[in-house]
């Protein structure tokens, strides 16, 4: 049993199949307004092992010229990104009870031979509000710690249907996904998972 900080916690099974599949729907129609790609690591550009996209008036991205930051655009396309569906504000309000909405969602696709190493969500100024995290598809091995990168850390599974929230002295806690465990949800045709992460930006 992973003993979690206070502010973190840990929703297993919350969405229902009709819930998950409403999502991945609503998300196809982000990705085919806004497509995925492949983020660059900051200075080195060495690419990611996930392919990401956004929704909302605002998206996380990287590259190696500038880094970690949120912008209005897309950056291959250039254009805005697609506005937040309904359904993800709703939930937001319910599980994260933050009175402001989120600004982004980061759309994380992970093939099955992907993975994400430690890292915390701190390019927010807005670090009272919390962070939420809601599975798709295949399981995974989710990793999180303290808000030191020494402190130890421990793993357990997230299913499709998870959701897990960030907040309050968990907020900057570092994480990261060990694995993907392949076959394990039908919920995408072709398998991987999806990692919807909605985050409000701006005190």
């Amino acid at each position: 049993m992973v003993t979690l900080a206070n502010g973190v916690r840990h929703l297993p099974g919350h969405l229902d199949r009709a819930a998950q599949e409403r999502l991945v729907e609503l998300i196809r129609g982000v990705v085919a307004e806004a497509p995925l790609y492949v983020p660059e690591m900051p200075e080195t550009g060495k690419p990611m092992s996930v392919r990401m996209t956004n929704c909302g008036s605002l998206g996380w991205v990287t590259d190696r010229e500038k880094g970690y930051r949120y912008q209005s655009f897309h950056p291959a396309t250039k254009r805005p990104w697609p506005a937040m569906p309904r359904e993800l504000l709703e939930l937001w309000e319910k599980v994260a009870g933050y009175p402001a909405e989120p600004e982004a969602c980061l759309v994380n696709f992970y093939s099955d031979d992907a993975k994400m190493g430690l890292h915390q969500d701190r390019d927010e100024t807005d670090l009272a509000a919390p962070v939420l995290s809601i599975s798709l598809g295949n399981s995974c091995l989710f990793r999180i710690g303290g808000t030191s990168r020494k402190d130890p850390t421990g793993s357990f599974r997230l299913s499709s249907g998870d959701i897990v929230v960030l907040g309050g002295e968990g907020r900057l806690a570092f994480h990261g996904v060990d694995r993907i465990y392949p076959g394990t949800s039908t919920l995408l045709k072709n398998g991987g998972r999806i990692n919807l992460t909605l985050r409000r930006v701006n005190s």
